[in-house]
């Protein structure tokens, strides 16, 4: 089959939200199926500035058509205006403003759309938020399966959002907590409908049944040791990530974009409480820096990573931080998950104490106190934690691995090709009674 992916920006250096899930579910449908990425120019979310160049380009094995936006955004300015929007009775004329003003406002790929949507046997759109996503399921709705990666935040109470989740013929939603709070809001009329998620790698050097109970060490205090050395002796977990940073004793990590919004801020008011009453530790932040991070004794910055000095990194943290308090499916916690780290997360997220809850792998707090004793606990217990490790390794293997969310994925896509192949089917058989009438 032929398939076209919609989505904001795409890039391989992309790791978070809907535009990393998009990247992750491209490269592996494309081992089965003809697959376009459909997207802008942009790379920087912020202004939607056109950054790579317009045309077809080539991105880990996938085809990438890239669009040119027609405008980029102005921060201050759509800040303002929204705030204004939200709190403030308004127009179904404001609401398009307010969809324009936030971007990115691309056109071209709407038009492209326009004119070969029926070339791809499945339209895939991921991000309910941006109007490549509300415009583009306008054009062939019975064609099209919508990941909304949607969460409770003031945006999707616009009422330009109502008629657009009754459109696709399909849904694919992150998690059970995403489609109940979607289905409580809006009129889902899809025929095909998946709790899906995103596939997550189980690295094979660790065994779910294998992951032993720490042993104290200088360097990596609150490290667990795996079985898999080639001596047959328990190797240190993330030990070269600690070596190369010079990280010692017990470690916090977070590993989404560092910036306003995502708990951030919060997290590092918690980690400081903890760190001046508790005693020596670390609070690693991993990815994208688009806040100022404050200059303090217990925060390293570890920037933007590869892949595989991510999974170094998730091994080496006594815990990761969950702390956003709105999430649709949390890559990231899975990815600690899946390596066998316990996670500590946001209670304000119904989707991260979902995640906590079903995989008995996972604590989380509501102040800056529980923060504190579920941190405390969890560097203080080894057993525990290596016993939350294989919880988290299980869950991950029995409901994030790749062939069951590509199952799934193929279930959909073969729905929607049969609803667009019905939809033709008449045109023809209509043609050819014609035909035979004026023979």
């Amino acid at each position: 089959m032929t398939i076209a992916l919609i989505v904001q920006r795409y890039g391989a250096e992309l790791a978070a939200g809907p535009e990393h899930h998009c990247r992750l579910i491209a490269e592996h449908l494309s081992q089965r199926h003809d697959v376009d990425v459909l997207t802008t120019c942009a790379r920087d979310a912020a202004t939607w500035d056109n950054a790579y160049p317009a045309g077809p380009d080539r991105v880990r094995g996938v085809t990438v058509r890239r669009f040119a936006n027609a405008q980029i955004r102005d921060p201050g300015a759509f800040e303002e205006y929204s705030d204004w929007i939200f709190a403030n009775p308004h127009t179904a004329q404001d609401e398009e403003s307010w969809l324009q003003q936030q971007g990115p406002w691309c056109p071209a790929l709407i038009e492209y759309l326009e004119q070969r949507h029926e070339s791809y046997d499945a339209l895939i759109f991921f991000g309910y938020r941006y109007a490549p996503t509300v415009l583009g399921l306008r054009v062939d709705p019975r064609r099209s399966i919508l990941v909304p990666t949607a969460q409770d935040e003031p945006a999707i109470r616009l009422d330009t959002y109502r008629p657009m989740f009754s459109l696709p013929a399909g849904i694919a939603y992150d998690t059970g907590v995403e489609r109940g709070f979607l289905r409580s809001r809006f009129s889902i009329e899809a025929h095909a409908e998946e709790i899906v998620g995103c596939g997550v790698e189980l690295p094979p050097h660790l065994d779910a049944e294998q992951l032993a109970p720490a042993e104290a060490d200088a360097e990596t205090s609150g490290a667990t040791p795996t079985a898999g050395g080639a001596d047959g002796q328990p190797r240190m977990r993330g030990a070269v990530f600690r070596r190369r940073h010079r990280l010692y004793g017990p470690l916090a990590l977070y590993g989404e974009r560092v910036e306003a919004g995502t708990g951030c801020e919060e997290l590092i008011e918690y980690f400081g409480s903890y760190a001046a009453q508790r005693g020596e530790a670390t609070l690693v932040l991993m990815g994208a820096k688009l806040m100022r991070i404050p200059e303090e004794p217990f925060i390293r910055f570890a920037g933007m990573l590869t892949e595989s000095e991510r999974l170094e990194a998730l091994e080496a943290a006594t815990v990761v931080v969950a702390p956003s308090p709105r999430e649709s499916l949390s890559l990231p916690a899975l990815e600690a998950l899946a390596v066998g780290t316990p996670i500590i997360a946001n209670a304000r997220s119904d989707v991260l104490t979902d995640h906590c809850q079903r995989s008995n792998a996972g604590l989380y707090y509501v102040d800056s106190a529980e923060f504190a004793e579920c941190l405390q606990l969890l560097v203080g217990d080894d057993e525990l934690r290596a016993a939350m490790g294989r919880n988290g390794r299980r869950y991950v293997r029995d409901h994030y691995s790749w062939p069951a969310i590509l199952d799934k994925y193929e279930r959909l896509i073969a729905a929607v090709g049969r609803r667009s192949r019905r939809r033709a089917a008449p045109r023809r058989r209509r043609r050819s009674r014609g035909q035979q009438s004026t023979a």
